[in-house]
This record gives C-alpha cells, sequence and structure tokens, in this order.
C-alpha cells in the first residue's frame, strides 16, 4: 500500500515558485546599484511589483519580502533558518565586530540574555529621572542663547542629548565633552559603511576607497574613547547598576572566563550606535513633521500643557497619549532602521514562493508601514491611527519600527521612553519651526537620518 505523502513530502517534490523578478540596470551590480544611487525609490519600485519580488544584490540573489504574514515567518515563526549574514552585517562587523548587533545562533543568544536586565521595564523607569534632567539641561541651554542667535541644528542636539543620556544610563560615562567628536565620527563611518554594504569590496585591505582614511581615523577615534570609558571602570572597581558592570561581571559557561577588553569594546560600541543614533533620528524627524502639522502640535502643545511647565517623568506618561502616537506616527513615516536584512541558511517556502537556501531577504519597515493595503492615506501624517482601537485591527507585522520576532531591539522600551519624555519635556517651553523653503530629504544611510542635519528656529512658547 503507497505510502501517504506528508505536506513536508509535497514541498520536496513539488516544482519550485519563484517570485517575479524586478528588473534592475546593471548586469555586474544587479539592484545594488539602483538601491545605491536612489534606495527609497528602489524600494517603492518593488514594493509595485508585489509582496515578494527577487531580485539580484551583486552576487547575492534577494528576495524583497513586503507582507505582514511573510514578515512574521522570516523573522519570528521560522526565524532559525535566518541569519544575518551578509554584506550590511559584514560592514557593520568591520566596526563593531561580533556583539550583540551582529551575532547569531547560540551565542548571540547568550549575549541577550546577558544584557537584558540592563532593559528591564522596572531599570528604564529607574532612568527616566536621567532622561529628564538631561532634555531640561539642553533646554537650559537653550534658554541662554540669544534672541538673534539664529537657528540651531536639532539633528546634532537631539543626538548629542541621547549619546549623554546612553553614556550614562548603560555605561555611567559622562559623555559631555565627547558629543561632538562621538558624533562626527558616527556620521562618518555610517557614510562609508552604508557605500560598503552596495559595493562590498570597498572593505578589502588595501582598496583605494574614497573617505575610506577618513572611516579609520573616525573608528580609531571611537576606540580610542570606549577604551578610556572600560579601563576607567575596571580601575574603579566596585559594583554599578548599569549594563556595563553586567559584561564586565560577565563568566563564559564553559570556561568560566570573563570577557576582555576586546569584547567589551564591541559590545558597547554596539549599544552606544544603537543606543542613541535610532532615538535622535526618530526625534528630528518628530520636529520637522510637526512643524508642518499645525494642528497635530497644537493638540501636543494642550496635552502636555497639563505638566504645568515641569519636566515629564514617567509616571506621567500614561496621561499622554496623543504625544505618545506622534512618535509611533513619525515612526511609521520614517522608522530610523529603515531595513531589515536575513539570509536563508536553508532552503524555506515564503507564501507560495521557493526560497533557496543562501537566498537574502530584504524586509523595509519604510515599505510596509506604507503598504496601501493596511494604512489608509499611507503617506500622510495622522497620529490618530495609534488609536488604540484603529492600531488593534492591523496585522502585528505591519508595524514594525523596532523589528520583530526574538531578534527585536532589546532596547525598544529604552528608545519609546526616552523619545516621550524628550518630547514633552521639550514641545512645553518650545516650538521648533522649520523654514518654509526648506524640506528635509531622508538619507538612507545605516539609519534613515535627514539629510545633512535639520535647522530650525526656537520660539518660547512660555
Amino acid at each position: 500500500m503507497p505510502r501517504t505523502m506528508t505536506p513536508a513530502d509535497e514541498r520536496k517534490t513539488a516544482r519550485p515558485v519563484f517570485p517575479p523578478k524586478a528588473p534592475t540596470s546593471s548586469l555586474i551590480l544587479g539592484g545594488a546599484g539602483d538601491f545605491q544611487r536612489d534606495t527609497l525609490g528602489m524600494l517603492e519600485r518593488l514594493a509595485a511589483l508585489g509582496d515578494v519580488v527577487r531580485f539580484r544584490f551583486v552576487i547575492w540573489p534577494s528576495y524583497f519580502v513586503n507582507h505582514p504574514d511573510y514578515i512574521k515567518h522570516v523573522l519570528q515563526e521560522n526565524y532559525h533558518n535566518y541569519n544575518k549574514d551578509g554584506p550590511s552585517t559584514t560592514a557593520l562587523k568591520s566596526v563593531v565586530g561580533v556583539s550583540l548587533f551582529t551575532d547569531d545562533g547560540d551565542s548571540w543568544l547568550r549575549r541577550r540574555r546577558l544584557a537584558q536586565p540592563a532593559f528591564h521595564r522596572q531599570r528604564i523607569a529607574a532612568l527616566g529621572a536621567l532622561m529628564t534632567s538631561e532634555a531640561e539641561a539642553m533646554l537650559s541651554r537653550w534658554d541662554a542663547r540669544p534672541a538673534d542667535a539664529g537657528p540651531v541644528d536639532v539633528a546634532g542636539e537631539m543626538m548629542g542629548l541621547t549619546l549623554r543620556i546612553v553614556g550614562l544610563a548603560l555605561f555611567g560615562a559622562d559623555m559631555s565633552d565627547e558629543v561632538n567628536t562621538v558624533g562626527a565620527s558616527f556620521t562618518t563611518i555610517l557614510d562609508f559603511l552604508t557605500r560598503a554594504s552596495f559595493r562590498p569590496y570597498l572593505l578589502m585591505r588595501g582598496y583605494p576607497a574614497r573617505g575610506k582614511r577618513a572611516f579609520h581615523a573616525a573608528r580609531a577615534e571611537l576606540d580610542r574613547l570606549v577604551y578610556d570609558i572600560i579601563a576607567r571602570r575596571r580601575r574603579e572597581g566596585g559594583e554599578r547598576d548599569d549594563l556595563l558592570s553586567l559584561l564586565l561581571n560577565a563568566r563564559d559557561a564553559d570556561s568560566g572566563e570573563s570577557m576582555n577588553d576586546q569584547q567589551l569594546r564591541n559590545e558597547v560600541i554596539s549599544l552606544l550606535l544603537a543606543g542613541h543614533e535610532t532615538t535622535a533620528v526618530a526625534l528630528t524627524w518628530i520636529w520637522s513633521l510637526l512643524s508642518r502639522q499645525p494642528e497635530a502640535e497644537a493638540r501636543l502643545h494642550g496635552e502636555v500643557a497639563a505638566l504645568g511647565g515641569r519636566g515629564a517623568d514617567v509616571s506621567d506618561l500614561p496621561r499622554l497619549p496623543y504625544t505618545r502616537m506622534v512618535i509611533e506616527e513619525v515612526m511609521r513615516l520614517y522608522p530610523p532602521a529603515w531595513a531589515i536584512l536575513r539570509n536563508a541558511v536553508g532552503p524555506d517556502q515564503i507564501g507560495p514562493y521557493t526560497v533557496p537556501a543562501g537566498t537574502a531577504v530584504l524586509i523595509s519597515p519604510y515599505s510596509i508601514q506604507r503598504h496601501p493595503d493596511y494604512w489608509e492615506r499611507p503617506n500622510e501624517f495622522d497620529p490618530e491611527r495609534f488609536a488604540p482601537e484603529r492600531e488593534a485591527s492591523r496585522p502585528r507585522f505591519a508595524y514594525l519600527p523596532f523589528g520583530g520576532g526574538p531578534r527585536q531591539c532589546i532596547g525598544n522600551t529604552f528608545a519609546l521612553t526616552e523619545a516621550h519624555i524628550i518630547l514633552a519635556t521639550v514641545a512645553q517651553r518650545y516650538r521648533l519651526c522649520l523654514d518654509p523653503d526648506r524640506e528635509a530629504q531622508a538619507s538612507p544611510l545605516i539609519t534613515l537620518r535627514p539629510e545633512s542635519g535639520l535647522r530650525m528656529r526656537l520660539e518660547r512658547r512660555v
């Protein structure tokens, strides 16, 4: 009697079905050249072709996946089959090495479990006072500016603020004197790494790439800063309630050895980058969009007025729901982490389509969060989308500014709490005004920054 075929048997014997193929303009680079010339335009063109689209990225066969169910499959349901190998991770490793940000498998899970206590909700709630204090210190500097001082670089202000917060919160390090140096170093590094993600040969030893010398100098500057933080903490000794103490006291389960300075350096640089860059970028976009949305800005100002002029703290946040909705809507339109890349370790099936082993999978929060099937008038600014009743009607994986599944950003609650406190604290005292003839343009580096910063006028409200 013949054996009944199982679904797995049927998949093995079924003829492979591949998604539609996107046209690309380069026989050598495939879609990489199109991405480098017009990244966001390329995402829009892929999204218009379907929810799964096939293309080639240099030598890598690649799928663009833009459906909540399929994204859930890759990031959650079958995440063990998808690692972070690929040109973008290789580029990042040239700066952060093997760390929580770039590792995979069991060693990644050990890193995640080690760092998790630093991001518990109770710990973040305790850090609220620090976030408020640093926001108020920035406002005091703004208050002291002459009335005719002109616009400020809001992108730079937000980068400096979030860097000071993450330095103190996670590493017990006051980085006030290093803000400009760190900011300039990360900008140089992200610019070069973005180009290297599209053209991996730029990282080859001896290849004379434009900007490579500045990249190495910026990386060396970050190394100097981070190794100084580690050395200072080792000298001081003692226990502190922060992430660096968790890392210093960690012991390998098998060997019993602690992390060496190189391993610590990798984790610190990764978390410095991820911990301040994304929140600063989100806040910068918030000020830009609010300056163009007077009704939303007025409603926000009305809500935060209930604080009576004092800085917001964690206990205030549940009473500031519209402030939170503004943050979520801005992160929908301009997710700082605009791309998630995975590599298929083994063959798989995404919906009706066969995924060969070795296929690179591109998921873009920027694209899925503007998908017209899940977002009415997707390019319009509407914080009410995140009212509870409307939010409940959407698929979970139609909105993923912090990723999804087991590898969802470890600092998502930290970042949202920080943004909530800063926005409520600043918006009580200032309006930030973009000149009418200026339009912020998105620059998709490793994060989705406004191009060339963002200069805005400060208007005192009280």
